[in-house]
């Protein structure tokens, strides 16, 4: 069984603080870029990419996608 040592979202290469775009972040709060946005049910809704907080981790986390300095 691989280990979680390590793994947080706020780690990871997928993880958007907001900082990039120029917006404020909320607390550790980032958004999940691994997968696509989940779409909603109304069918004007927008799709959505999961908030996460920066603590958090997935099934998905590996040293290989760690965040690029």
């Amino acid at each position: 069984m691989a280990t979680t040592q390590g793994a947080a979202c706020n780690s990871c290469r997928y993880f958007d603080d907001h900082k990039l775009n120029g917006a404020a972040a909320t607390g550790d709060q980032g958004l999940c870029r691994f997968n696509p946005p989940v779409s909603q049910p109304e069918p004007q809704g927008h799709g959505l990419w999961p908030v996460v907080a920066g603590q958090d981790w997935c099934g998905h986390f590996t040293a290989e996608q760690t965040a690029a300095e």
